[in-house]
């Protein structure tokens, strides 16, 4: 069995007002991931997903494309160990 893995996501272009973050969410939770996704101040949106790795990759793949409103300029991708997130929520 794959062990669960955090993925911190930084994604870039125009991504926010264009409805990223609750995409996100969505494409999260179909996956089953916990974690959290938010705007920052740059224009730029943060993921902290924890998961198994496919369906972490599977994620990463869509944010590189995103939910078609905006456009992705750069997606970054941290490794690191898993912490435990509840549930997938889009923080303010």
């Amino acid at each position: 069995m794959d062990p669960k893995k955090l993925y911190k996501i930084t994604v870039k272009g125009r991504v926010q007002g264009v409805g990223f973050r609750q995409a996100c969410l969505r494409e999260a939770r179909y996956r089953g991931l916990s974690g959290f996704v938010k705007n920052n101040s740059d224009g730029s949106v943060s993921i902290e997903a924890v998961g198994n790795s496919e369906h972490l990759n599977e994620l990463v793949a869509w944010c590189q494309k995103g939910p078609g409103y905006g456009s992705v300029e750069e997606v970054t991708v941290e490794h690191h160990p898993p912490v435990n997130y509840n549930s997938f929520i889009v923080r303010y």
